[in-house]
């Protein structure tokens, strides 16, 4: 069975006020074994809390993040292979992710074969250091130029790049993700597990709408932006026959990420999808 995680973005906040070390005691707390490491600045100091987490809480280090050029999430593998290689074998982290593509990247098949070629060398690279390269996706990435996904043009240009999966953005992006995790079976290797909900109407839209205070392209702007990221079991995914179908993919860990707790604690947002994990046998 797929290792239960946590992308730390979601607490990222709490690591740069406590530290990562204080934030791995939080993470065992909740009974999650695993960790991913994003959006913080990955200091000496950080790497080894990260060490010396798995040494006294059991917490490992599922992945990390990395970019190709500077200025990105993570290590920059192109000034900083050498420690983004030292840092997974201090940790024991198996996995490196890219977070996102460029935008530019996503603008025509050409730009998105273009960086898939220049991710390659490095994703081959990795490998031959027992590292796997991975690609999280977002609904754009169901984007088809010429009847190819970008999902695909990835697979073909760089083969050496696998997957972690984010269901809701394949939701969102318009195919069903039990589909998707057919489709790329083998190269899913990472799972985000969000869930997808629809918040209610807002009352004060309608009012304002039936007031004449707002027009219909205010009003359809607002009814087209209701769908929201969500606690896991909390939303319309279909959990129970999505996470099997994921481990049979290839799956190694599952992730537990929400990009927007609307307010509430992020702390009560992950241990409430935990539970519900807990609940159908994860």
């Amino acid at each position: 069975m797929p290792v239960i995680g946590l992308q730390l973005m979601m607490l990222k906040d709490q690591i740069n006020e406590k530290g990562m070390y204080e934030v791995l005691r939080q993470v065992r707390e909740l009974d999650i074994d695993s960790v991913e490491v994003s959006q913080v600045e990955m200091t000496d100091e950080l790497i080894d809390d990260l060490v010396r987490g798995r040494a006294d809480f059991d917490v490992e280090t599922a992945a990390m993040s990395a970019s190709i050029a500077p200025g990105g999430n993570g290590f920059a593998l192109e000034t900083e292979f050498d420690r983004a290689v030292e840092a997974c074998t201090k940790t024991g982290a198996r996995f490196l992710r890219i977070g996102m593509m460029p935008f530019r990247a996503m603008t025509s098949k050409q730009a998105t074969e273009e960086w898939a070629a220049s991710v390659e060398p490095y994703a081959a690279r990795l490998a031959e250091q027992g590292i796997t390269l991975c690609y999280h996706n977002h609904h754009v990435d169901l984007i088809q130029f010429d009847g190819e996904r970008i999902f695909d043009i990835v697979r073909r240009v760089a083969p050496s790049l696998l997957f972690e999966v984010d269901l809701h953005w394949v939701q969102r992006g318009g195919m069903a993700p039990l589909d998707m995790l057919e489709a790329y079976s083998g190269a899913c290797k990472l799972i985000h597990v969000k869930d997808f909900r629809i918040a209610p109407l807002p009352e004060e839209t309608v009012t304002k709408f039936e007031a004449k205070e707002m027009d219909m392209k205010e009003f359809y702007g607002a009814f087209l932006s209701l769908a929201q990221f969500a606690e896991v079991g909390q939303g319309n995914m279909n959990w129970p026959a999505l996470l099997p179908a994921a481990e049979k993919a290839g799956a190694e860990y599952f992730l537990i990420e929400q990009d927007d707790t609307y307010g509430r604690d992020p702390i009560d947002c992950i241990r409430e999808s935990r539970e519900y994990l807990k609940s159908i046998g994860y």
